[in-house]
């Protein structure tokens, strides 16, 4: 994980120009980033709403760095004050990584990502309900009234768009999405964070072993619970999201690594890029071992070539003694070419066969093979 250098903070009270958007630049907050995108929204059904007056704020996964992805459950919330709500939290690809979009709320809902949460997050805006003066009216089409009545209910139908349990924006594989001009200065005007309820709700899910992907395979046991922090009555999903078998988020850091980078983050991120948590101290600890693979592998390179020199031995001894009449030469006195038909014509083939030449390539061949290696696994 890496703390994102694009950190823009909340700005309150004050609205200022907004500029052309992208996916990317449309950020409140973006607090991490991680190379491996997170799994997809596992199938759950919206438990019972409580009592009037709590919004529905949908799931989504979140991450840490001891236990990777985690799913946060989808609850109702007491708003913080009348007339606002929920923008959810949601997950961008920019720059090889995923950066994560805290969650708001403000007097409009602001850009999730496209991302189509359910129970009225259809990937734009809120069809879930609406503000009718003092009082929060429900959409009985898309909450769960648990059979009673509600006298504050209307019926009303939106477009869904294509049904999808993607997780993220962007990337491989993402949603294709971009904000509006009225989401992008949503994210912009007056909003506060989540409340001191759900701020709990969320360190009890990260605080779950369970509830990580990679002990529950994006099928987490508690998709959703009644109000937060109520894990003793939560609402387990009825399967993981298509796909999940395949994501490298639910696989674990066996799969994650280098790997997860270069296939999410393609011509963005070098292979090698590192994993976040667990995955990165796994990652890190290769470069090191593939460094000193090289040496010991060129060891018995090296060695073959030690051995292969005494084999060599005799050739090298004979010529030597032989050629220690070199030394007299001189006491073979007749320069002319009468001194020809001697022996001493052996020396003469001696170059030819002295190994000594040929053995320090012999010996320099090992170094040309390590300096290879080591780029190979830089």
């Amino acid at each position: 994980m890496r703390f994102s250098p694009y950190y823009i903070p909340l700005i309150l009270g004050f609205a200022m120009s907004v500029p052309a958007f992208t996916p990317a630049s449309a950020q409140v907050a973006v607090s991490i980033s991680v190379p491996i995108a997170p799994p997809p929204l596992p199938i759950y059904v919206q438990p019972p709403i409580p009592e009037s007056g709590y919004i529905w704020t949908p799931g989504y996964w979140a991450y840490s760095d001891d236990g990777g992805y985690y799913w946060v459950p989808g609850t109702w919330v007491e708003p913080p004050s009348v007339g606002v709500y929920w923008t959810p939290a949601w997950w961008g690809f920019n720059d090889g990584f995923y950066g994560f979009h805290e969650g708001y709320w403000g007097p409009e809902v602001g850009f999730y990502g496209g991302i189509n949460y359910g129970f009225g997050y259809n990937g734009f805006g809120f069809f879930g309900g609406r503000w009718n003066g003092g009082a929060f009216a429900y959409n009985s089409n898309y909450n769960n009234f648990g059979g009673r009545h509600f006298d504050n209910a209307y019926s009303e139908n939106a477009s869904h768009g294509a049904m999808s349990h993607v997780s993220f924006n962007g990337g491989n594989g993402g949603v294709r999405a971009q904000p509006t001009t009225q989401q992008a200065a949503a994210e912009h005007a007056q909003h506060v964070g989540a409340t001191a309820a759900q701020t709990e709700h969320i360190h009890g899910a990260a605080s779950n072993p369970a509830m990580r992907a990679t002990a529950n395979h994006g099928r987490p046991q508690i998709a959703a619970t009644a109000k937060p922090g109520d894990f003793s009555h939560g609402v387990a999903a009825r399967s993981a999201g298509p796909g999940a078998a395949h994501s490298a988020a639910v696989r674990g850091p066996a799969a994650g690594g280098a790997g997860a980078a270069t296939e999410h983050a393609a011509g963005a991120r070098p292979a090698g890029a590192p994993a976040a948590g667990a995955a990165q101290a796994e990652h890190a600890a290769r470069p090191a071992a593939a460094a000193h693979a090289p040496r010991e592998a060129a060891a018995p390179h090296a060695a073959a070539e030690r051995q292969a020199a005494p084999a060599a031995a005799p050739r090298q001894a004979a010529p030597r003694q032989a050629a220690a009449p070199r030394a007299p030469r001189p006491a073979a006195q007749p320069r002319p070419q009468m001194a020809r038909p001697a022996q001493h014509a052996a020396p003469r083939q001696a170059p030819r066969a002295a190994p000594a030449q040929h053995a320090a390539p012999a010996h320099a061949a090992p170094a040309q093979h390590a300096a290879p290696g080591k780029e190979e696994h830089h």
